[in-house]
């Protein structure tokens, strides 16, 4: 793919990955809209600020009629509550699928059109991990990333035939504002946006973006223990 006749927006880019993935993008010519919800916070030297709110459905309209011209969609928006499943506030747990799973969505649903009106393109779905492992202390947020991936899938075939080429990232801790507060080894932003465009230049499907995504996925075709060695 061809980059450099591509325009790409790519949502959450005010901060940490997105803006990342925005540098990269336009490193390698392609012109980018910045999404944001608030448009002001970007402060990306090329890129094209434009508001978006991804949990309401009037603000992706508005922006998929205010592009017009998108091929390139990375789905990078998200949300941290730190929501454990049975102890947190329901409004958190909502939170996390409304933005991780509606969200994206209410994205692909928005902008699939327009990529598919200018012969098709790339969606590219930023996940996790977390996707395939769930950990306690923020069960919403790996539920809600489960099903994303699974979104993922789906909209992979439903997609196919116009075009568009639904890939995933996976991807363990970078250091990032979400994850300050974990203290664990953390890949820097600029290496995976590198490899996540690499994969979407070279036409990958799923992405694995380092060992902490490879190890998850490979566990899963193992026994439960693997994953979840605290169990009895």
């Amino acid at each position: 793919m061809d980059l450099s006749t591509s325009t790409a927006l790519v949502t959450g880019a005010n901060r940490g990955f997105g803006r990342a993935l925005a540098a990269e993008l336009l490193a390698r010519g392609a012109t980018v809209y910045a999404g944001a919800r608030n448009p002001d916070q970007v402060d990306l030297p090329g890129a094209k600020p434009i508001a978006l709110d991804i949990t309401d459905p009037a603000s992706v309209a508005t922006a998929a009629t205010a592009t017009g011209d998108v091929t390139v969609l990375i789905n990078n928006a998200g949300s941290n509550t730190g929501a454990d499943l049975l102890a947190a506030d329901p409004a958190d747990i909502r939170r996390e699928m409304e933005t991780h799973y509606f969200g994206t969505l209410s994205v692909v649903r928005g902008f699939a059109p327009q990529i598919a009106e200018h012969g098709g393109g790339v969606i590219l779905n930023v996940l996790s991990g977390l996707s395939w492992v769930s950990f306690p202390e923020f069960g919403a947020y790996c539920a809600a990333k489960s099903a994303e991936w699974s979104l993922t899938n789906a909209l992979r075939v439903q997609l196919a035939d116009r075009g568009i080429r639904v890939a995933g990232l996976h991807v363990g801790y970078m250091d990032t504002d979400m994850v300050r507060d974990i203290d664990a080894a953390k890949s820097d932003p600029a290496d995976i946006a590198r490899i996540a465009v690499d994969g979407i230049t070279n036409g990958a499907y799923e992405i694995l973006a380092d060992n902490a995504a490879r190890q998850a996925k490979a566990a899963l075709s193992g026994d439960l223990s693997v994953l979840y060695p605290q169990l009895p």
